[in-house]
């Protein structure tokens, strides 16, 4: 007799089998990767035993493109050509990152599809295509490591990164091979890294400063829950942003700034000037001034010769107006997480950028404790990756943790008069799915518009545009008959789904939601602060909205009614006063004024009341002809319309 072998439905047939995973920390200055072994997770290093990877990639004219600590030594040789800080292009279009142009030596095209493209010796490549470089060589040091190959990978991402920016992190993933098991939010990361999902119940707070992004993030942690309260964040704020301000302060000082190239900076001196700006600030770190030497010429004759002492005085004004911004991006965070400084337990830091005093100084007097610093704030996110990856791979079944992180932003559809019904509001936790029934305008109505929009804002004009697709094969009913049900389902990658279903035929549509580019951080910071400033008057606008929809439904109606059989039912008299009353809401109707439109819709329906009770007696007359009670069955309708 044969015997079979048996598994636990979705477990290995081999439960035994170690399988091997890691966690990938794809940073905007440095990247890392980290593995879990012997039950501990590591940062591994290069042959060199060096841990962080600078995310810069070199396109020479010949040969593979090369990352890391040799491509960041040709910037200054080679600057269009070598690729840095190409995480805050992820996901975005080609607007969004033109204005780099004065400040990187970049060359940009751009595609059909809108993605921005770069311009290198090895023809035009994309972000996606950048990063993807990156995660190969982080992919190779840990094979090397490991002794095998990977079965699976989580990549962290900012908490504030939208859709379109996953996905183009999951795009450059996929390129090289590498199975994603789940991108999770980098505050996440962090608190995992410190062991506090098993700690008491608390709230924390993770404040996330690193080369291009700021995030920061409240967390409450109960039995093994990671359940994010609210994310918040600042535009493309980070230690890029404070060797601009060091690099811009030299530049001026610099003897002949005709000889630098005036206002059209040469490349390889941009370049020169910025590495330089990043060693004075990584230096300020532990000491007072340091002495600069600054004597480069470019290829060009372009040159800059200044030597003199930068103190940290100095740069502490010229960084303090981002470091303000990040306490302004906390104080709105936690009031969104309607939490109490006093309530915060711990205070994490993450980042390279929060090694800088003043950071640490201010973030510690704002939230009233001292931060937690005691693991390298350039490891901790890829450590808590590595601890999600083991458990997500299966290497400990027996955790109990679960992360809950939330949606940065509401999201919804639009209805009739460029309105937004929020399906999913803002602070969700995700995963999630929600449904909302709908119904159609006109009569005989056979397809549906679906627009899928994103943002806090009552006005479809308001927010940001995610998708749009079609249902057609609608059974032609009377206007408000149809029952469709629209269903959001975000996972627990934050990427988007929806599905339209009509009920009585389940014909349905389908799309995920992939925007070729996605949202800047200001724009969704600016999209929350603009539901904040704009409330009182997008209700109002959603009120007139409403009421205009509402009154060109009426005249519609009542207008097919009339055509229908209203000089049977209405003397000559009767059918004037209402035409004249249809006349005057159709007037009011182009008014921006909503009392006046209520108003004239409440006279149309004084004057209609007449009309419609006599229709109504001959509907319900006909309706009971050879019916019995039992026969006879109430159904009821969905309230919001769609567009057709």
């Amino acid at each position: 007799m044969s015997l079979m072998q048996i598994a636990e439905p979705g477990q290995s047939q081999k439960p035994h089998q170690k399988k091997f995973a890691a966690g990938i920390d794809l940073g905007t200055t440095h990247s890392l990767v980290a593995i879990v072994r012997s039950g501990e997770a590591i940062v591994l290093a290069d042959h060199t035993e060096q841990k962080l990877l600078p995310s810069v990639v070199h396109y020479p004219l010949v040969g593979a493109p090369i990352v890391g600590k040799a491509a960041y030594d040709m910037a200054v040789s080679d600057p269009q050509n070598t690729i840095a800080s190409v995480k805050r292009m992820m996901g975005r279009g080609i607007e969004d990152v033109t204005h780099l142009g004065a400040q990187s030596p970049y060359r940009f095209t751009d595609k059909r599809d809108g993605m921005p493209e770069l311009i290198t010796n090895q023809g035009i490549v994309s972000p996606v295509q950048v990063s993807a470089e990156i995660l190969r060589c982080l992919s190779c040091r840990s094979k090397q490591a490991l002794g095998a190959e990977l079965d699976g990978v989580v990549i962290t991402v900012p908490a504030y990164f939208d859709d379109a920016q996953r996905q183009a992190t999951r795009d450059a993933a996929k390129i090289v091979g590498l199975n994603v098991l789940r991108l999770i939010n980098e505050p996440t990361a962090a608190a995992l890294a410190y062991g506090l999902d098993s700690a008491k119940e608390q709230v924390i707070a993770i404040f996330d400063l690193g080369g291009g992004t700021f995030d920061i993030s409240i967390l409450r942690l109960h039995k093994g829950i990671f359940e994010v309260l609210a994310t918040g964040g600042d535009s493309a704020l980070g230690g890029d942003d404070f060797d601009r301000e060091v690099a811009s302060w030299l530049l001026a000082r610099c003897h002949d700034r005709k000889s630098s190239g005036g206002d059209n900076l040469d490349p390889q001196v941009q370049r020169y000037l910025f590495n330089q700006a990043r060693s004075i600030k990584e230096q300020l770190s532990s000491v007072d001034s340091v002495q600069v030497e600054l004597d480069f010429t470019a290829k060009s004759n372009a040159s800059i010769k200044w030597s003199g002492t930068f103190l940290r005085t100095d740069f502490e004004s010229m960084i303090s107006g981002f470091v303000k911004r990040t306490l302004m991006s906390c104080r709105r965070t936690l009031k969104d997480a309607e939490i109490d400084i006093e309530e915060i337990g711990e205070v994490i830091m993450v980042g390279g950028s929060t090694r800088v005093p003043l950071v640490r100084e201010k973030v510690a007097e704002y939230f009233q404790c001292e931060p937690m610093v005691s693991i390298n704030p350039d490891e901790v996110v890829a450590i808590g990756a590595a601890l999600q990856a083991d458990i997500l791979i299966g290497n400990r079944p027996d955790s109990e943790m679960l992360l809950l992180d939330v949606l940065p932003l509401s999201l919804g559809i639009e209805t009739m008069g460029g309105l937004v019904e929020k399906i999913i509001p803002r602070n969700t936790p995700i995963p999630v799915s929600r449904a909302q029934d709908f119904t159609t305008y006109q009569d005989g109505q056979t397809a549906m518009k679906l627009h899928v929009v994103q943002g806090d804002r009552e006005l479809v004009a308001d927010c940001r545009s995610l998708a749009e697709f079609k249902l057609s094969g609608i059974p032609a009913m009377v206007a408000g008959a149809a029952h469709i049900r629209v269903t959001f389902q975000v996972d627990a990658d934050g990427l988007l789904s929806v599905t339209a279903m009509e009920q009585s035929t389940e014909v349905e549509s389908h799309i995920v939601v992939k925007p070729s580019y996605g949202l800047t951080d200001d724009d969704i910071i600016s999209m929350i602060n603009d539901s904040m400033q704009h409330a009182e008057d997008d209700v109002h606008q959603r009120r007139l909205k409403e009421q205009q929809v509402e009154a060109k439904r009426l005249i519609e109606a009542t207008r097919a009614a009339l055509a229908d059989n209203g000089s049977d039912l209405l003397t000559e008299a009767e059918q004037g006063a209402l035409n004249d009353a249809l006349a005057e809401l159709e007037l009011t109707r182009l008014k921006d004024d909503y009392l006046a439109i209520k108003n004239q819709l409440d006279e149309l329906n004084k004057q209609s009341e007449f009309f419609a009770s006599k229709r109504m007696n001959i509907s319900i007359n006909e309706a009971l002809v050879g019916s019995t009670i039992d026969e006879l069955a109430a159904s009821s309708r969905p309230t919001r319309q769609t567009q057709d």
